[in-house]
């Protein structure tokens, strides 16, 4: 019977390779640690050496040991000095005798003397020592790296490899550049004492051709770094150092040149991904050349990109701050512009790069300027967010923007100019909530279970179904470009900030100059707004406007918010607005052909979704007293005016046909029209006539004449009094912009009236008096006759 057998498990063949790479790589690590703790020993007695070569330097020989003597010796030795032939040596060998007795001590020294000769033998013999460890001249030790080459394996184990290479230092330059800096000083005032003695003319030329030889300096570094950024993405720092130009010649210049030339670099080489950074684990792990050269770049790339936009940051604090620099490069004069320059690039990158890192910064920076005092900075970045507003597809620089601008207003306390609440108007979430309307509509790919599988389908059937279920979500995944629950929540949230602020400002600054641009925003986004909150906010907007404190325009802006609500989630409440009816009824006859005629497009927003679109609501007497307000209302007002309303009494009278009783002059019902009352369902329109159609038959603009000859044949749909495409496609607020006369110009153009002078008098029995008449045909007939007006007629019997 044979040994018994090991309860040991034996190792496999993974776990030896695991184990021997573990020893392999401690052997590494402890190498690694010896080679640091030579180096740094190596340090240290560098460091030593140097400060007793410095000590040595620094300190001044003293003799060994100081003892006094006695009387006696002192006066033989007085003595023995007057006994010496002093006569015979020179002062200067005299001298250095003396030293050296001085210096030397112990040569001299009595050993029979009484004074305490090792009472300090411990410190000296130290600063003997000391002395001994000072070299003769200083050692230079030379640098070296080790590097691990292949190991070789033999019959004895494995012999691992290693080269030293000397590191060659730059010390040497030092001195030499440190030598030239000098120089160049010197040149630098010599260069201002000789542009003392120039004359203006000289100086300008001098000007211009160091601004030439900058320009062609930043076209040479723009290009390179253009032609290959990998590669020459060192350069950019070179760029970036002339933003510190320190001529004050052409330094304003200079920096504004540069900064512009970096805003299009940055916008031509950053890539289409937003950088991160790179994980430890990332970072240890070995890649290939191209991938490590790659995130080099990356890495050199955003940190020239933070540093240039800290610098724009920097000249915009300045100018904002009036801080004075050190050097006297740039007046207090040239900051502003540096600085419109500096915020014109931010806005750039700010819509050119939303994907990139620092996006977020540049909105932080920008956002406080939006109301700035100086109105061309302030408009500047309004249009900036107007644009990045419409631009953005997915929300999330939308969101970020919204955000600030809601710390900025709730910081101020509300004091800021009304430009920045209605670049808000720009958000495009309409669009998007009404695409997600039609994705619910629509029937959605429904994805099968696995109890469903199992139940439905064979097991050849279920792998088949499984492979083609993963095709079909990579595919996509890969036509969306981004999800489109992330655009309904981001949008969700940017919509609640947005009314967060215009609710926080009908609550606590309903006087303030930012109503006018809340009421306009609120009638924006109604249909956006929750159902929770109608109530309350038909309240508010009822108290503000039977207040009186409001202007024309705004009392628009609120009964417009209050009909979008009530004719879409609002329309299952039961809310008789006739109140706001008599508003805007009200308000009707104050509108003309000056300043308030711009209102007329929001009367007609207005009215459409009064009349047309609640039609099923309002009474036959409200529309027909509509209906004469408006006509009458068309005759004071500009063409493009006239336009719109009449186009809107026509889409009232398809809305309503028993209105076409108005076109006649039978009465109906008993009463009279009253022109002056405000209240719609009692004025009695039924008895009146469209009078006014007449008078607009003859407008001087054409397209006034043709609806009002349309009306008045009743507004059809075919035949001869029917419109054109081109009109009755159109709506009446399209109507109203197409024919503006902003530009002081018709459209259609006014054509030139024709000529009624007559070439030649027609003779004919056309006066009444008989002898008045023979005096005219007799002068007619005489050529050459004289009429004496002066003479005295006989009266005719």
């Amino acid at each position: 019977m044979g040994p018994p057998r090991s309860k040991k498990r034996r190792p496999t063949f993974r776990r030896l390779l695991k184990t021997s790479g573990v020893k392999l790589e401690n052997k590494l690590k402890n190498r690694q640690l010896k080679q640091q703790n030579v180096a740094k020993k190596q340090r240290k007695e560098q460091k030593k050496l140097r400060q007793a070569v410095k000590d040595a330097a620094i300190r001044t020989p003293r003799p060994l040991e100081t003892y006094r003597k006695r009387p006696e010796e002192e006066e033989e030795e007085e003595e023995f000095l007057e006994s010496l032939p002093t006569d015979m040596m020179e002062d200067d060998d005299l001298r250095q005798m003396t030293d050296m007795a001085r210096k030397a001590s112990f040569i001299t020294r009595d050993l029979s003397s009484c004074a305490p000769i090792h009472s300090t033998k411990k410190r000296k013999s130290e600063v003997i020592r000391s002395y001994e460890k000072v070299p003769r001249k200083m050692a230079k030790t030379e640098e070296k790296e080790v590097i691990h080459l292949l190991p070789i394996k033999d019959k004895s184990g494995v012999i691992p490899q290693s080269v030293e290479r000397v590191i060659q230092q730059k010390e040497e330059e030092e001195p030499e550049e440190e030598g030239e800096e000098p120089e160049e000083a010197e040149d630098a005032e010599g260069a201002s004492e000789s542009a003392d003695h120039l004359t203006p003319a000289q100086r300008e030329q001098r000007r211009v051709q160091k601004i030439q030889e900058r320009k062609t300096t930043i076209a040479t570094l723009g290009s390179a770094i253009i032609c290959d950024p990998v590669n020459n993405i060192k350069r950019l720092k070179e760029l970036r150092g002339m933003l510190m130009e320190s001529d004050p010649a052409v330094a304003v210049t200079v920096r504004k040149l540069v900064m512009v030339s970096l805003m299009e670099i940055f916008k031509d080489i950053a890539p289409t991904y937003k950088i991160r950074p790179l994980t430890s684990e990332e970072k240890a792990a070995k890649v290939r050349k191209e991938t490590q050269q790659l995130r080099e770049f990356e890495e050199s790339l955003v940190s020239q990109y933070k540093f240039y936009l800290e610098d724009l940051e920097q000249t915009i604090k300045d100018w904002k701050q009036q801080k004075k620099k050190r050097s006297q490069a740039v007046g207090f004069d040239s900051y502003r512009g540096l600085a419109e320059v500096a915020i014109r690039c931010l806005c750039e990158l700010l819509l050119a790069l939303p994907h990139f890192n620092f996006h977020n910064n540049i909105i932080v920076a920008l956002v406080p300027l939006m109301n700035d005092p100086v109105r061309q900075v302030s408009d500047m970045c309004c249009d900036a967010f107007r644009k990045l507003f419409q631009q953005d597809k997915v929300g999330g620089a939308a969101l970020a923007s919204v955000r600030v601008v809601s710390g900025l207003v709730k910081s101020l306390n509300y004091n800021i100019r009304p430009e920045v609440l209605r670049t808000l108007l720009s958000l495009r979430i309409k669009e998007v909530h009404m695409k997600k309307d039609l994705e619910d509509t629509a029937p959605k790919k429904k994805f099968m279970n696995n109890k469903e599988k199992k139940k439905n389908l064979s097991r050849m059937q279920r792998k088949w179904k499984k492979a083609e279920e993963k095709l079909e979500k990579e595919l996509l995944e890969a036509e969306a470009s981004e999800s489109k629950d992330k655009k309904i929540q981001l949008h969700t949230q940017t919509l609640n900030i947005v009314f967060l602020i215009y609710f926080r400002i009908l609550k606590k600054a309903q006087k303030s100059v930012l109503l006018p641009a809340v009421l306009e925003g609120l009638a924006n986004f109604a249909h956006l707004i929750n159902l929770e909150f109608f109530d309350d906010l038909l309240n508010v907007l009822q108290n503000l406007i039977q207040s009186g404190d409001l202007t024309n325009q705004e009392s628009l802006h609120c009964i417009q918010t209050v009909f979008i609500i009530l004719s879409g989630q609002g329309d299952v409440l039961n809310v008789d607005p006739l109140k706001f009816y008599s508003q805007l009824y009200q308000m009707l006859p104050r509108l003309h052909a000056g300043a308030p005629n711009d209102d007329i497009s929001i009367v007609l927003r207005c009215l459409d979704a009064m009349l047309t679109r609640r039609r099923k609501q309002v009474t036959l007497q409200r529309a027909m007293a509509f209906m004469k307000r408006l006509s009458v209302l068309s005759l004071h007002t500009l063409p493009n005016a006239s336009v719109g309303l009449l186009a809107a009494n026509r889409a009232a009278l398809h809305a309503f046909p028993k209105c076409d009783f108005l076109l006649d002059n039978e009465v109906q019902g008993s009463g009279f029209y009253l022109p002056e009352l405000d209240e719609p369902e009692h004025c009695n329109a039924q008895n009146t006539a469209l009078w006014e159609l007449h008078l607009l038959q003859r407008h001087f603009h054409p397209v006034v004449r043709r609806f009002a000859v349309h009306l008045s044949r009743g507004a059809p749909s075919e035949g001869s009094g029917a419109l054109g495409v081109e009109l009755s496609r159109r709506t009446p607020v399209e109507l109203f912009d197409d024919y503006s006369v902003k530009d002081m110009t018709f459209n259609p153009p006014v054509a030139t009236p024709t000529s009624k002078k007559k070439e030649y008098f027609t003779v004919g029995a056309t006066l009444l008096d008989d002898e008045l008449q023979k005096q005219v045909e007799k002068a007619l007939n005489e050529e050459e006759a004289e009429l004496d007006f002066t003479k005295t007629q006989t009266p005719i019997t």
